[in-house]
């Protein structure tokens, strides 16, 4: 790892930025999940439930207009600032960013939350209050869509970089004390 010393002594990273990392994994996400929603909309909506791992796992279109559970169904639009406020902030983070796992986690938690509020620009009933189309259903659990699995896959994996003591500026997913010997992932 590149490392140049501060008058603090502590080391700043000077490695690659891993923001086309971080875009990559997000264009990918948004395009999965978006390409997954047109399509489950056009063939499986008004239609029975597809069975995909007998009664576990099914195709099953949903609209929700709240948060995951369905919970907050009269806060859409809140929702929907939530969301933009998130990509901002993770874009506003790619700058200082030269961590890969922290690259994966944010491109994951950007492509879900990107694919979420395109359904509440664009869906009915319009005017940022539009359902997202949920079509994963997990028996006695929830129905969900690919942004909502990504958002959880990244924030799984912002917590363990963050137990791991991992920055976003660690080349390679480590802190400065870890340059000095210790293992990267």
């Amino acid at each position: 790892m590149d490392e140049t010393a501060t008058d603090e002594g502590a080391a700043v990273s000077t490695g690659r930025r891993r923001t086309p990392l971080l875009l990559a994994i997000a264009v990918f996400v948004y395009a999965v999940d978006l390409g997954s929603k047109l399509l489950v909309v056009e063939k499986l909506e008004y239609h029975a439930p597809v069975p995909v791992l007998g009664t576990w796992l099914e195709l099953r279109v949903v609209r929700n207009s709240g948060a995951a559970f369905g919970l907050g169904g009269a806060m859409t639009l809140v929702f929907t600032l939530i969301a933009a406020a998130v990509a901002v902030a993770i874009v506003r983070l790619a700058r200082r960013l030269h961590s890969a796992p922290w690259a994966i986690a944010l491109g994951l938690l950007l492509g879900g939350a990107l694919g979420n509020l395109t359904d509440r620009v664009f869906r009915a009933p319009g005017g940022l209050r539009g359902a997202v189309v949920d079509f994963l259903a997990v028996r006695d659990f929830s129905v969900m869509n690919l942004a909502d699995w990504a958002i959880v896959g990244g924030g799984v994996l912002i917590v363990y970089c963050s137990f791991r003591g991992w920055e976003l500026g660690g080349a390679g997913g480590t802190t400065g004390e870890a340059s000095a010997g210790t293992a990267r992932p």
